[in-house]
């Protein structure tokens, strides 16, 4: 059973983190209409917040029992008195001795194999891997981070990086914000002193390809939830990639279509339903 929630906030972004405390739901488990945006008046006067009508499922109630009316009003008859019968004294019969338990062989456990580290070849001296690995070394070490950098040719203008070591949650960031940054700052870096143009892409714990399927997931669920409803939705902010994920999820899907609204940062993909 779907339900509404109308917050305000500061900010678009507020009122919905507002919505999802109340609710105590994530982001891909709402969708998202916005009523107002905020307005920041005249020196604060007539100042209004943003406004956003959020809908979630909720579990449908479980049905009462209704009990007949000949159930209500009928009493229940009593149980009559049993007769206490006297007990005649038992004679028990001598317990033979207990058998002595022998003791259960244990069985060594046996652990699963660890799966080897993943081996990385080093970059040759002067080349663009050994470029890219030297800037983001030094960029981590700046962030206070121990991460290393692993950098190898994909296709022709394409390279690939990995990074590893501990707490890379952090460098990873909220929704991989901190991991685009790191990528941008490689890329515009690292094509300044090459001719032509190349393409970097920073990764850590495979977190790109399980924001792909998140994305695809969360695709198709706003997509069922729009045909059920016959009315679009609107996406929370997204980058140009992940704008393009959802796109690509959702262009076979029938009766859907999709396109994005907004300037950047704030660009969002509408999911709407064709009549």
């Amino acid at each position: 059973m779907e339900k509404t929630i109308v917050t305000t906030g500061k900010t678009i972004d507020e009122a919905i983190e507002n919505a999802l405390t109340q609710l105590g739901l994530d982001r891909d488990n709402v969708s998202v209409q916005v009523l107002a945006q905020a307005k920041s008046g005249f020196l604060g006067i007539g100042a209004t917040p943003a406004k956003v009508e959020v809908t979630y499922e909720a579990p449908d109630p479980a049905p009462k029992v209704a009990l007949s009316s000949a159930s209500r009003s009928k009493p229940k008859a009593k149980p009559a008195p049993k007769e206490e019968k006297k007990e005649e004294p038992k004679v028990e019969a001598p317990k033979p001795a207990p058998k002595k338990e022998q003791p259960k062989e244990r069985k060594p456990k046996v652990e699963a194999p660890k799966a080897a580290p993943k081996e990385y070849a080093p970059a040759a001296p002067g080349s663009v891997e050994e470029r890219i690995e030297v800037f983001l070394k030094g960029l981590l070490e700046h962030m206070g981070s121990s991460a290393v950098p692993h950098a190898w040719k994909e296709e022709e203008n394409t390279y690939m990086v990995e990074l590893t070591g501990e707490d890379l949650g952090y460098l990873i960031g909220r929704r991989g914000d901190t991991l685009d940054a790191l990528q941008h700052l490689a890329n515009y870096t690292v094509n300044r002193g090459i001719e032509g143009h190349i393409r970097i892409n920073v990764d850590a714990e495979c977190y790109r390809q399980k924001r792909e399927d998140s994305l695809r997931r969360y695709a198709q669920k706003k997509a069922q939830q729009v045909l059920k409803a016959h009315r679009r939705t609107t996406l929370e902010p997204m980058n140009a990639y992940e704008r393009h994920v959802i796109h690509a999820a959702l262009q076979d899907t029938d009766r859907i279509t999709t396109y994005s609204v907004g300037t950047e940062p704030n660009r969002r993909v509408v999911i709407e339903y064709v009549r």
